[in-house]
């Protein structure tokens, strides 16, 4: 009874342990904002930035030596207070929206100009959703979490050969490790469907991972369990006002991707190849778009995607 007891109180306290050390970023723009939802929503950033990764980590990474900051991954995920599935929400990087104070550009230039702030302001004016939530993981950080799972199993829809992602992966269910993951979410360029197979490929991924992260080969292994959630915590950055209650509300939306119970959306498109003064980019079907935020603002249930989410403009 007492081991059963001290076995509960390490499996409470790790997470807890991890979540103190978690790094902190300004992220609630100031100003005018959306007012609540119903439910809440929380952004989700996958940050391209390489301060951090030494020049072996680089090559083993196969993540290049840009400078700068940009965002490979914009998911905005919405739990709802109500009845109604959770939702992922793919943001494309190539965007073209209204940057605060920037005039038009694609919404990755919010990150890299602004940081978190900026483009936490950029979405909720181009949503009129209140951002509840903050988290942020980079590339080495990604590759850490994976590996300390022992890597994640995942199903790859197809020969994957991409030089730039670092990736030659043959279609079919396997495991992949940390570095042979990032590059399945960050390919792009040998997705025939571009940025919004990658979106989709980074959503399936997200929820594999949760999944992973709750069976009884994590959780049992008190060094794994340890690893996971010190390796999770040493790797995100959240927002100054994101608590851990708002924490686990994320986790449990990535944790239903596997099993239908979340939404797996994108934005809906109306041109993914649209010719602006930012070069190529993505414009939205401002119609359909309004229409899924406002479900979302004002908590109709989601139990199916609605119209023009589910990716590619027909």
């Amino acid at each position: 009874m007492l081991a059963l007891l001290l076995w509960g109180l390490f499996l409470l306290a790790t997470p807890l342990h991890a979540w103190s050390t978690v790094a902190r970023v300004d992220a609630a723009p100031d100003g005018n904002r959306p007012p609540a939802s119903a439910g809440h929503t929380y952004l989700l950033v996958g940050s391209d930035g390489r301060e951090d990764l030494s020049a072996d980590e680089r090559r083993e990474l196969g993540t290049g030596s840009a400078e700068g900051r940009r965002t490979d991954t914009i998911i905005l995920v919405h739990v709802p207070s109500g009845a109604g599935k959770a939702a992922l929400v793919s943001v494309p990087r190539d965007s073209y929206l209204p940057i605060p104070g920037q005039g038009e550009n694609k919404v990755n230039a919010a990150f890299a100009i602004g940081g978190p702030e900026l483009l936490v302001e950029t979405l909720e004016q181009a949503s009129g959703l209140r951002i509840d939530g903050y988290a942020e993981i980079g590339f080495g950080g990604f590759a850490g979490v994976v590996d300390s799972l022992g890597g994640v199993d995942i199903c790859v829809p197809r020969d994957m050969k991409d030089d730039k992602a670092h990736i030659d992966l043959e279609e079919g269910c396997q495991t992949l490790d940390g570095p042979d993951s990032l590059g399945y979410v960050r390919a792009r360029y040998s997705d025939p469907k571009g940025d919004i197979g990658r979106a989709e490929r980074q959503r399936q991924f997200l929820g594999a991972v949760m999944k992973q992260a709750a069976t009884p080969s994590t959780v049992l292994l008190p060094w794994r369990w340890w690893g996971f959630t010190h390796a999770a915590s040493s790797a995100v950055a959240v927002g100054e006002e994101t608590g851990p209650t708002d924490s686990a509300r994320l986790l449990l939306a990535l944790r239903g991707v596997s099993s239908e119970e979340t939404l797996s959306l994108v934005v809906p498109i109306a041109d993914v190849n649209a010719t602006t003064s930012a070069g190529s980019s993505v414009l939205w079907n401002d119609q359909q778009a309004a229409g899924l935020f406002t479900m979302l603002r004002e908590g109709t249930p989601l139990d199916t995607p609605p119209p023009g989410t589910e990716g590619l403009p027909g």
